[in-house]
């Protein structure tokens, strides 16, 4: 029986993890509602703190200029001369009191007729004096009003005080509470979904860019803290798009790159199988394969360098350099190539040492690879420049490297991305001789690692002017000062 084939399922990895079970007392608007609601309570009760013994003392005030208004007209009858006209009048005066739950208590030559009025009260008004206040009446506070008549008389109303008010007061405060907790309850989803709908809105947006649909935008409305929102998730967009539209231009520039040699490496391969090449040729199809392999090697090269770059243990040894040793040296290699094509190379250097604290092979990396950039473009007869001059008058201020061509150039559109991976590769592949597009944007993450700045501009010959700035020895710095 023959062995049936074995099929190999697909690894699916755990997707993203899903988001967790939503509780309601966990949402933003649960708590909007809590958070309404406790204003709401806290300025009720505040209110009737402040405001319950104001409207207590105030209904106790109106208490108390009402006996005393019917203690004046209790006092005006009792005056009356005639004494059954004053009987008749006053025994209905103090009927009608009675039945308004007023006591009046009666003074005649300094004795009260009957007990419960204090005897300081009943003194007072002896002696012809007129008495307004609060008194403990019969074991009870009460309000009084005492109004003196002559020969020792007077008259004493008296009405008891009682929680009334601040009862009448409590009873209605749950009305209030209740509605203000009903606002708090309104206000707080009104709230709620007036903060929430825009963080709903970018959460969705979110998710989308996750799933990666980049043309997703956020509308941008108040307040400035939802703009802002709206603003940073509308940028990460754009900035995804654009990013992924380079690395897309970049894979497609790099993988044309791999199969420009492969091609002519496989071809050359072929040939020779078929025995096609003759013998006397076989050298130069070697010559030419190894180019091949070796222009290869240096884009794959240069490929794990710049993925390296941001790793936290990419070999740096930084120290003391002497660039005007470096551009001499760099001199000797690079006259002779750029005499084999025609090229005038020149180096500018001071007489003294120019002093810089950097990597020595790494920066002898990044002026080959400006260099090696410079030949591709320039023609015969135009003149590549390497330059090197101090950074400023102290020793400790570090050093510049120039590397100037009198080719093509740049625009300024084209100075703006220099030194993103393949972007002038994209621009200018099949109008004028380019690169992998790897070099400028492995020279500048070089020049980074480094401590120092690299930019990029134009020439005084014509063509493009790359100015690398490295720092200065720290040991000068420290001898300096």
């Amino acid at each position: 029986m023959p062995e049936q084939p074995t099929v190999a399922l697909p690894v699916i990895g755990p997707g993203p993890p899903a988001p967790p079970r939503r509780r309601f007392a966990h949402t933003l608007t649960a708590r909007a509602v809590l958070v309404t609601c406790a204003v709401a309570l806290v300025s009720v009760l505040v209110t009737a703190v402040v405001a319950v013994p104001l409207a207590v003392r105030g209904a106790e005030r109106r208490d108390q200029a009402a006996l005393a208004a019917q203690a004046r007209l209790a006092a005006d009858v009792l005056r009356v001369r005639a004494v059954r006209q004053r009987d008749t009048a006053g025994d209905r005066l103090i009927r009608q009191l009675r039945e308004q739950q007023i006591e009046v208590y009666l003074i005649r030559a300094g004795q009260v007729d009957r007990a419960g009025l204090p005897r300081p009260v009943v003194n007072r008004v002896a002696a012809g004096r007129d008495v307004s206040g609060r008194r403990l009446v019969g074991g009870e506070r009460a309000l009084v009003e005492g109004r003196a008549l002559p020969g020792g008389d007077g008259v004493v109303l008296t009405r008891a005080t009682t929680a009334g008010p601040w009862r009448q007061v409590l009873r209605t405060l749950w009305l209030p509470l209740l509605a203000g907790l009903a606002a708090g309850v309104a206000a707080g989803l009104l709230l709620a979904r007036r903060l929430a709908r825009p963080i709903r809105t970018a959460a969705t947006a979110a998710a989308r860019l996750r799933a990666g649909d980049r043309a997703v935008r956020v509308p941008v409305e108040p307040p400035d803290e939802v703009a802002d929102l709206a603003y940073a998730l509308n940028g990460l967009a754009a900035a995804l798009a654009t990013s992924e539209g380079r690395q897309r231009e970049f894979l497609l520039s790099v993988s044309h790159e791999l199969r420009t040699p492969l091609t002519a490496i496989r071809g050359y391969a072929e040939a020779l199988a078929d025995g096609v090449i003759e013998a006397d040729g076989v050298p130069a199809t070697g010559r030419t394969v190894l180019a091949e392999a070796e222009h290869l090697d240096r884009l794959v090269s240069d490929l794990l360098a710049l993925a390296r770059l941001e790793a936290a243990d990419f070999p740096l040894e930084p120290g003391p350099v002497d660039l005007a040793r470096l551009a001499a040296d760099a001199a000797r290699t690079w006259s002779d190539r750029c005499a084999a094509v025609g090229v005038p190379f020149r180096v500018e250097a001071p007489d003294g040492p120019v002093p810089a604290y950097t990597d020595p092979g790494r920066i002898r990396q990044v002026v080959d690879g400006l260099l090696e950039n410079a030949l591709r473009v320039v023609p015969p007869e135009a003149p590549v420049v390497l330059a090197v001059r101090p950074a400023g008058a102290d020793p400790a201020a570090g050093g510049l490297i120039e590397v100037r061509d009198g080719g093509p150039g740049f625009t300024d559109d084209d100075l703006a991305v220099a030194f993103e991976r393949g972007a002038l590769h994209q621009r200018y592949r099949g109008v004028r001789k380019v690169g992998s597009g790897l070099g400028l944007a492995l020279a500048a993450g070089l020049v980074r690692r480094l401590g120092g700045q690299i930019t990029a501009g134009h020439a005084p010959e014509g063509g493009a002017a790359f100015t690398v700035r490295l720092p200065g020895d720290p040991y000068l710095t420290r001898t300096s000062a």
